[in-house]
């Protein structure tokens, strides 16, 4: 059932956003843990699991962010973004390549031509802690070096603290500041404490503008759980059938063998709807899950495992 959520003004107070995302229906934890259980047992007709494995191939954001990161090994990352399996031109490219802002260029210049997009992590990842002002000029750098996706962290301590009004307008600047690119906005969700929290922040980010709602930042524990990531597609349904308006949603942290991939896509056909089942409306955070598909892909079409060492490391 649809769930009452607060207008998208702009101009709301703080007490008027605390009112209304109280107003919220308060999630049933051992329910909400319960029916993720009961979805995670679900299985596929092994006629439908290759489709399911090449899709879930096109939604991964192959991500790399760490502080070692350099121009090398992103354009290596990028190789493999735009040809997975290089022995097999079948196997479908990846959605985006994710890297911090300062190699949004060298992604972008590696990746042209392919269809493959590139995201960035600007806004101060992964603890969003600095002033608005160097987060919108580090989005603005993004999206001007060629970005078409900003992956964007809120403030944890102001949305636990209650300032929902600072966590909606710093949302809504990042949102106008990435002009033609996409917003997704973390919730890291590690952080939150509550399923109740985590309803309440996915629908204060969907009302500032979010165009995904994403789980995690992959450094806090824990990350993409299933009822986590169905709460989050409650959200974006409920969001959809009150306005018509369809948000993504990316559960990232934790996914990385091809049986968490399927769990996740079995999820948002039975929560969300089959329309969400597209790289367009849902992504797979993940640096280490590739492989695991590229190897059940190959099984599914020679019979056999390739070796360990087959597929580059990511």
């Amino acid at each position: 059932m649809p769930h009452s959520a607060p207008a998208p003004d702009t101009a709301a107070t703080n007490a008027s956003w605390r009112a209304l995302l109280h107003g919220l229906p308060g999630v049933d934890e051992v329910g909400a843990r319960a029916r993720a259980a009961d979805l995670a047992t679900r299985s596929i007709k092994t006629t439908a699991k290759a489709h399911a494995i090449d899709l879930a191939i096109r939604m991964v954001d192959l991500t790399t962010l760490e502080g070692a990161d350099t121009p090398g090994k992103v354009r290596a990352l990028c190789a493999k973004a735009a040809h997975p399996d290089p022995a097999d031109p079948s196997a479908p490219r990846v959605a985006a390549v994710c890297v911090y802002s300062d190699l949004v260029a060298v992604a972008v210049e590696a990746l042209d031509g392919t269809g493959v997009g590139v995201a960035s992590v600007a806004t101060a990842f992964p603890a969003g802690r600095a002033p608005l002002e160097a987060k919108l000029a580090d989005t603005r750098r993004a999206v001007a070096d060629g970005a078409a996706e900003i992956d964007m962290v809120i403030d944890r301590g102001a949305f636990l603290s209650g300032d929902y009004r600072k966590v909606h307008d710093e949302i809504a600047a990042v949102k106008e500041a990435c002009g033609p690119a996409h917003l997704k906005v973390i919730l890291e969700t590690g952080e939150l404490a509550t399923y109740d929290n985590v309803r309440r922040a996915s629908w204060l980010a969907i009302h500032a503008g979010a165009d995904f709602i994403k789980t995690s930042t992959g450094k806090v524990a824990p990350a993409a759980t299933l009822p986590v990531t169905m709460i989050m597609l409650e959200a974006v349904r409920d969001h959809h059938a009150a306005t018509g308006r369809r948000i993504g949603v990316k559960p990232a942290g934790g996914i990385r063998t091809t049986k968490d991939a399927v769990r996740n896509l079995v999820l948002v056909n039975e929560v969300a709807g089959p329309a969400w089942l597209d790289p367009g409306l849902f992504r797979l955070g993940a640096s280490s899950l590739l492989n695991d598909l590229l190897m059940q892909r190959t099984k599914l079409s020679t019979g056999a495992y390739p070796g360990p060492d087959y597929f580059t490391l990511d």
